[in-house]
């Protein structure tokens, strides 16, 4: 170490007979490589991390929402009427759909099997679930969001409608840091 400097870096020349090494002078050197390899590494544990929670949780979250939905089809159908955007008839499709394929999606990210395209597509019934609150916050609508619990409201206590887009739009960034960077460790088929 000279003036506070390392002498790390070597470069090599070729002539015709002879092959000569130049030390050169590295601000930090070895130690500012060995500084950032650690610091990458542990960037990237951290974002695995992340990623971790974004992919377990979200399954927990669909799975926890899906099945109470399976064992209650009338309280579902009236949860999805209540947004007065389907007729009767689609509402009841679609109570019968949302529990199963809301589980159907935990399990994949749960299993780690088509992280990416089940992501996505848990992206947008998320921007669907958001856009259906919305509405029904613009109109006026006091109704039960259907989300978790689809026991009907018996204190008539409106949902907190910002609330519940807020939580969505946590969802909503929760799956998409999945799509982005989907954590591989212990998936079935990624």
């Amino acid at each position: 170490m000279c003036g506070g400097l390392k002498y790390v870096a070597v470069s090599t020349t070729k002539h015709a007979d002879t092959t000569s090494a130049v030390a050169r002078e590295v601000p930090g050197g070895a130690a500012d490589v060995a500084d950032s390899a650690a610091g990458s590494r542990k960037g990237r544990l951290i974002l695995d991390a992340v990623s971790a929670f974004a992919r377990f949780f979200m399954a927990y979250i669909w799975i926890s929402a899906g099945i109470p939905k399976l064992n209650d089809h009338l309280n579902m159908t009236q949860a999805i009427a209540a947004y007065e955007i389907f007729t009767p008839y689609w509402s009841d499709v679609l109570a019968r759909l949302i529990g199963p394929l809301e589980i159907a999606g935990g399990v994949l990210l749960l299993l780690g099997l088509f992280l990416r395209p089940a992501s996505k597509v848990a992206a947008w019934v998320m921007v669907l679930f958001i856009i259906g609150v919305a509405q029904a916050w613009l109109r006026g609508l006091s109704i039960d969001c259907g989300c978790f619990n689809i026991e009907p409201n018996v204190d008539q206590l409106a949902m907190d409608y910002f609330v519940t887009i807020l939580r969505d739009l946590a969802f909503l960034a929760l799956t998409l840091w999945t799509v982005y960077r989907p954590f591989q460790r212990f998936a079935l088929y990624p």
